[in-house]
């Protein structure tokens, strides 16, 4: 059993919350995220800094590599759009202190993109079905679909940006990057959405997953001082 929390986006404050309540409930639980850790509101660096003093997993969302990749790789695709995303707030953050920020930028850049546990399969933005005759071709092989994601993730079609219906893999895919007003389970693609548009102001949610069941939910209302 494990419980994933969906996209964060600077909600500090909020996700000290919500990782209590989990921790009440589920004392033993093991806790992970589906990344997007960054931008929108206003505690980018104190969020990364919560998730590594908790041992909290994630994959990193589109945003994470936006910030990485602004510093790190500036030619990509992420660094470029990153000034369109809100991103005033995560350079306000850090105070332009370099030496934090190199410090998270070496920490995202050791993410994993996907994760692959007994319970679920956890990725930001889920594998797409346009993938289908790739991946049924390869018979759900998952060192090729990790293949895959790593390979195709700066695409439209890709675990970062991935806007289409998802693959059934044979287990839940638990994503974010597309916010939704309550968690949703879509039975037909076996696949778990748990960004619930924390920085909307909405709530920051977590879901709790059981053997590619979803079992449970716990979730917070973004605290004011979280939001822009």
């Amino acid at each position: 059993m494990v419980a994933v929390i969906g996209d964060i986006h600077g909600c500090f404050y909020t996700l000290k919350e919500l990782y209590s309540l989990i921790k009440t409930k589920y004392p033993d639980i093991e806790i992970y995220s589906v990344g997007d850790l960054y931008d929108r509101g206003k505690h980018s660096y104190e969020v990364v800094e919560f998730i590594r003093e908790k041992s909290i997993k994630f994959v990193p969302g589109n945003h994470d590599l936006m910030f990485s990749h602004f510093f790190d790789n500036p030619a990509s695709i992420f660094a470029q759009t990153w000034s369109y995303n809100d991103n005033q707030s995560t350079l306000e953050s850090y105070g332009d202190d370099e030496v934090k920020i190199w410090d998270h930028v070496d920490f995202i850049k050791q993410q994993p993109f996907h994760l692959n546990l007994d319970d679920c399969f956890i990725t930001h933005a889920g594998l797409s079905a346009y993938y289908k005759s790739k991946v049924y071709a390869n018979s759900i092989n998952i060192y090729f679909v990790a293949k895959l994601i790593k390979e195709e993730y700066a695409f439209d079609h890709g675990v970062m940006w991935n806007r289409d219906k998802l693959l059934p893999i044979g287990k839940l895919q638990v994503v974010g990057h597309t916010p939704k007003d309550e968690i949703t389970f879509d039975k037909k693609n076996t696949s778990l959405y748990v960004d619930t548009g924390a920085y909307t102001g909405n709530k920051l949610s977590c879901a709790i997953v059981e053997n590619s069941k979803w079992i449970d939910s716990i979730s917070v209302k973004t605290k004011d001082e979280d939001l822009l």
